[in-house]
Parts: C-alpha cells; structure tokens; sequence
C-alpha cells in the first residue's frame, strides 16, 4: 500500500493536472465535456468564473449524497475546492489560441491530461469526486454503471447547451477518447495499489 503522502501527492497532482486539462479544452474553444458544458453555461449566465461553478455545482451535488447514502472523503472534498481553483489558474493563464491547428492541440492535450488525472486522482484512494458519487449512489440504487452515467452526463450536456455552454467537436472527441485513454493509462499508473512482494 502506498504511503499516506504520496496518496496525497497523487490525489492533489491528479487534481492539479483535471484543471489543466479543464482550462485547456474550454479555452480550444472546441466544445466541453458534458459536466463542463454545465459549468460554462452556468457561469455565463450569472457571470461568474467557471471554477467558482465548479466549486458550487460541486458542494451541491454533495447534499444528493444523503439519500444516496455516500459517505466524502479526503479526496472527495479536496475536488470540491480546489478542482474549481485549479481549472480556473489555467484558464487565466492560458493563452486563447486563435488557429485552428492550435485549438485542435488543446483540445488533444486537454482530453489526455483528463484522462491521466482521472485515474491518479481515483488512484489515489482517498473518495470519489461528487459528481462520481451520484454514479456510484445511483448503481447502488440497482442502474448499471453505463446507464446511471449515461443518464447523468446526457442531462448535464442538455442544461449546459440550453445555457450556453459551448458543445461541439470537442465534446464528441471527449466522449469517444476518455474512456479508452484512461484504461490505456491504468496500464501506468494502476487504480489499486500492486502487492508487496512476499504476500498474497
């Protein structure tokens, strides 16, 4: 089992790297992920930055933990404040690329970096974030895993477009990749820990 540091070290590197990637592909321009479209279209309307959603989206979905009865952990409320703070560093430093070609690497090194953040941050053991915890509640309330994400992110993605939230190419790319990106990345970094040598 991995030390209790470099659990943390993975979880807040695996948050770290989720904004980049966060604020690379709002900032390509290209179409958000399904939550982040969420994000976008709320911040648009009441005028906020997009991590201050993150952040509030965040807290709220936790009160839809107590009927589901999902228990935060460290890593759980660690993504609720400091996953908005991080997307919203990137996006402030992040030059807007005004090129085509320069939006399309965005959007390439955005889903990536999502896709290695997505497996250190659940790597690391210690909560899921709050939106995988309706997931998680919701196959525990008998929906396939598939199904209960399905319904989640296609409601999200329907909000935020209504919003405002910026959907397209990227959004159909995000949908396609992450998952075959962050299985092929599992390969690297394992979501359990690899037993010590000597035990069973």
């Amino acid at each position: 089992m991995s030390s209790f540091p470099a659990r943390l070290a993975r979880l807040y590197g695996g948050l770290a790297l989720y904004g980049l990637g966060i604020g690379l592909q709002v900032e390509s321009g290209l179409g958000n992920d399904p939550w982040d479209v969420f994000h976008q279209g709320v911040a648009v309307r009441i005028g906020v930055s997009i991590g201050t959603v993150i952040i509030g989206v965040g807290a709220l979905v936790m009160l839809l933990w107590i009927p589901l009865k999902q228990r935060p952990g460290i890593g759980t409320i660690s993504n609720v404040v400091f996953l908005g703070l991080f997307a919203d560093g990137a996006i402030y430093l992040l030059p807007t690329p005004a090129q085509l070609a320069f939006q399309s690497v965005y959007l390439a090194l955005g889903v990536v970096a999502i896709a290695l953040a997505t497996v250190l941050y659940i790597g690391a053991g210690m909560g899921p974030g709050p939106r995988d915890g309706i997931m998680t509640g919701l196959v525990r309330l008998g929906l396939s895993v598939r199904l209960g994400r399905f319904l989640i992110e296609i409601t999200v993605l329907a909000a935020g477009w209504l919003l405002g939230g910026t959907v397209g190419v990227g959004t159909l790319v995000f949908a396609l990749a992450i998952g075959p990106l962050t299985q092929l990345f599992t390969r690297w970094f394992p979501l359990t820990p690899a037993p010590r040598a000597g035990r069973t």
